[in-house]
């Protein structure tokens, strides 16, 4: 629109221009007898005319004219006013005249017709968020000037906006009426009829032999005809889908080996119910074969490794979109392709391009030419933008390193781990190549970074547990440990070395919760080795049925530390990383009688060792993955105690049987002494896959598995570090080493029974679009499926027989405060054994933690 606007304003310029020539040629007035046309005058007076809002001191002031100057008339002053004026898109008439001539003096006027302005504008026709996008798309504002190149463009887009959308047979009216209140002044109503979507009734193909109608349908992935009961697309013609979608017809007979299939014709008819029918006639032609591919210019590979990289054979059928994917994928800039062979090896001046040599019949020879060039290496490489984070966090994370040879692979994975970091936005991340010298072989590269928030402040208060829950937590992500004696660094804390410092306290009547952990994921600074640490202790009370207090008689403490270790290894290849870690929780007792063990008075301690194995390729915004794939494989067990004792377990249950037939129940001491020191092994599996299906549509699909055994089935499994399925997999305040694992659409914890399960499966599918990446906010939509359960035994395992459910849910991420979200989920399963009443509709909130 804007460019249309430009093309009419010049078109006047140049009409005004050649007019005023030709005025000043051919009239005059007042005593202009001794007027001469290209003679320089001294100007003796300037007149401005037709001014309505304006002041003439201004127009003449803006002009540049001034009494006493020497003018030509016409000349190079008048023209350049004329162009000026124009400029400043406020007129819709310019005209200059001569007033009088005497001697050598000249009098001016300019006569100036303005555009009116907007003092007021109003839609109707159309809801009023609608009505609001459209005033701020057309710059439909107040105070706007209204030339009729800006009134017709405003109508073509209103009018080219909604047949986009399907309503082909809108109407828009501009009403302008004039303001009475305010001089030059119009108010407007644009009135929108849009009328009713047109649909498409049938599409009807002619000329196809090979394929059915059916099949050639499909490839028409925007454009559908009306179906009954199809709720997924619409019917709704839209010129733009149309064409790209006849694009999409011909790469399909192209990727069938019909290179030389086109569509004749297509024609669209309308109904008399206010459908279309499009009628396409194509011409499918003969198949192709591929013949023999010859490499042409390669030294660097041999033909037969090239022929194997590319994948196709003589006699395959000819598949031309194939063919440019092998040569080189534009859809996937680390794609498994010949020119990503060469970049990613050091040949960045490199050219690959396939050139068919000629067609004998049904089968078409090609050459494969290749320029492979001089090999480049990385020389200068730099990094902008990081006003927090140091220099040193960002380099030790590129792979582009100065000195080694050019690789694109290189460049691609150095954005995605930039991202990856959380400190900076990944959907801005910009490789800049700054000098490239074919000559020299060497590349200069600069990343483009711009800060985002790495803190974030957990703050809230809730119900639950029975009685108020209040909860602070601090996460700094980019935290600096060296300076925190540094007075200077704190803005406001020690910030830009990109370690982990998170702080959270949370109480209520019924417990206190601190916990702390501390990450440096460069231990020494030389390699990617992660070290962190995490204290906790927490004091939780009964609740008191009869005061509906807490009673502080009835306690148990839980201390814990950790001390971990990950490092990024090279085999199988460099996107994976070993952890191991080492663990104890001490238990402290005090007249803490529950169900979940028998014991109240007592300790337990848990001294236990983790190691996983964990591979993350995803990229390149870790809150809304595009692509790739995380999985987490992990074991953590315990010293087996009662095989290095050598300790009987196996009378322990007998002896309680007779204690109690004795009147003498001793079973609390029993278990105690079982539980003194926890003895278990605990596996757990998690992965996730990403694949983008188009534009940003994510399908997020995700399989977990959780498993907890016992070394000695005479001693039997720990009442701790269990598995609590179901919900929104949100705890609440338990660091029993329990964990809580989402699935929505059934209650908090309703999978599992009381004492937790010993095991679980859980399978995840889900839709994701974003509505917003922005630093300051993203925001993305997501749709699910979701099935599993939880089960007591190893015998009772069945991962068919899991509890459904589906629904719908938004989250938004925000620096300061971490992941929000919620998720409406319908549970198609009952929780009760011998019921058939699905459990319905549930409602979770989530907060800081992501599914």
């Amino acid at each position: 629109m804007e460019k249309q606007v430009n093309n009419f304003n010049r078109n006047i310029k140049l009409f005004c221009f050649f007019w005023t020539i030709l005025l000043f040629s051919q009239l005059s007035f007042g005593q202009t007898e001794d007027y001469l046309p290209g003679k320089k005058y001294t100007l003796d007076s300037i007149a401005v005319s037709g001014l309505k809002t304006f002041n003439n001191q201004t127009v003449i002031s803006y002009s540049g004219l001034r009494k006493g100057m020497q003018i030509t008339v016409p000349g190079e002053e008048i023209s350049s006013i004329i162009k000026k004026l124009w400029k400043l898109e406020l007129f819709s008439d310019i005209n200059f005249y001569i007033n009088y001539v005497r001697d050598d003096k000249i009098g001016i006027e300019i006569e100036i017709k303005e555009l009116p302005t907007l003092s007021d504008v109003k839609i109707v026709g159309v809801k009023k968020g609608k009505s609001e996008i459209l005033l701020k798309e057309t710059e439909l504002t107040k105070g706007k000037k209204l030339s009729e190149s800006f009134l017709t463009n405003t109508k073509n887009y209103i009018l080219n906006k909604f047949r986009k959308e399907g309503f082909m047979n809108t109407k828009v009216q501009l009403n302008l009426i004039p303001d009475s209140l305010q001089n030059n002044s119009l108010k407007m109503v644009v009135r929108v009829d849009r009328g009713p979507r047109v649909k498409i009734k049938e599409i009807a193909i002619e000329g196809n032999e090979i394929f059915s109608d059916l099949r050639l349908r499909k490839q028409l992935k925007n454009t559908k005809q009306k179906f009954t009961g199809r709720f997924w697309k619409k019917s709704k013609y839209i010129p733009a889908d149309f064409s790209s979608d006849k694009e999409e017809l011909i790469n399909f007979f192209k990727e069938k080996g019909y290179r030389d299939a086109r569509i004749t014709a297509d024609t669209l008819i309308t109904n008399d119910d206010n459908t279309l029918a499009i009628k396409l006639a194509v011409e499918e032609g003969k198949r192709y074969y591929f013949g023999d591919i010859n490499f042409i210019g390669n030294s660097a590979y041999t033909s037969d490794f090239l022929t194997r990289k590319l994948g196709i054979q003589k006699g395959d059928p000819y598949n031309g979109v194939l063919l440019k994917k092998r040569i080189s994928d534009t859809s996937k800039p680390d794609g498994d392709d010949l020119t990503n062979l060469y970049q990613n090896n050091g040949y960045l001046f490199s050219n690959v391009n396939a050139v068919e040599v000629s067609a004998k019949e049904d089968t078409i020879n090609y050459e494969i030419r290749i320029t492979e060039g001089k090999i480049a290496r990385f020389n200068t490489i730099t990094a902008i933008g990081n006003t927090k984070t140091n220099d040193h966090v960002i380099f030790r994370e590129l792979r582009t390193k100065p000195g080694e040879l050019y690789s694109k692979d290189m460049v691609v994975r150095t954005v995605r781990e930039l991202g990856q970091l959380g400190f900076f936005d990944a959907e801005q991340i910009t490789p800049d190549f700054k000098a490239v010298d074919p000559n020299a072989g060497t590349v200069d590269i600069e990343y483009g970074l711009i800060e985002a928030g790495a803190s974030q402040i957990e703050l809230q208060g809730g119900y639950g547990g029975g009685g108020f829950i209040g909860t602070l937590g601090l996460s700094f992500n980019n935290f600096s440990m060296k300076n925190i004696f540094n007075k200077k660094a704190y803005r406001p804390l020690p910030m830009g070395d990109g370690q982990t410092l998170s702080l959270r306290l949370q109480a209520s009547q019924f417990f206190n919760t601190y916990s702390f952990s501390f990450a440096e994921p460069w231990l020494g600074g030389r390699q990617p080795v992660q070290f962190s640490t995490s204290l906790s202790h927490t004091v939780q009370y009964r609740y008191d049925f009869y005061t509906g207090l807490a009673d502080k008689t009835q306690s148990f403490q839980i201390s814990g530390i950790t001390l971990g270790l990950a490092k990024r290894l090279r085999v199988p290849d460099d996107y994976f990383t070993l952890s191991q870690s080492i663990s104890f929780q001490y238990y402290n007792l005090q007249n803490y009688y529950t169900g979940l063990f028998t014991f109240g008075d007592g300790e337990s301690n848990n001294l236990a060792y983790t190691i996983a194995l964990s591979r993350n390729n995803t990229y390149t915004n870790p809150i809304f993955p595009m692509g790739g794939s995380e999985f987490l494989i992990s074991a953590k067990f315990t010293p087996p105690y009662s095989l290095i004792t050598g300790q009987d377990f196996s009378n322990l249950e007998d002896q309680a049987e007779f204690q109690n037939q004795a009147g003498d129940p001793d079973q609390a001491k029993i278990d105690q002494e079982k539980f003194q020191w926890l003895e278990f092994y605990k596996v757990k599996f998690n992965g996730q896959w990403y694949t983008r299906l188009f534009d940003k549509l994510v399908l997020k699909t995700q399989a977990d598995f959780g498993f907890l055994g016992a070394y000695n089935p005479d001693r039997g499994n720990i009442p701790f570090e269990r598995f609590f399925l179901g919900g929104d997999g949100m705890i609440n305040y338990a660091l029993d080493g329990r964990e809580t694992i989402a699935l929505r659409g059934y209650e908090n914890q309703s999978l599992s029974s009381n004492d937790g399960s010993l095991i679980y499966n859980k399978f995840t599918m889900e839709l994701r679009y974003p509505i917003t990446l922005k630093p300051s906010a993203s925001i993305y939509a997501l749709s699910f499926l979701e099935a599993g359960n939880g089960y007591d035994s190893f015998r009772d395992f069945n991962p068919f027989n899991s509890k459904r459910s589906a629904g719908a849910g938004v989250r938004i991420f925000m620096p300061a405060f971490g992941l929000l979200g919620i998720d409406f989920g319908y549970g198609f399963d009952s929780i009760s054994s011998g019921s058939n009443t699905p459990n319905g509709w549930e409602t979770h909130f989530v907060i800081g933690q992501r599914f």
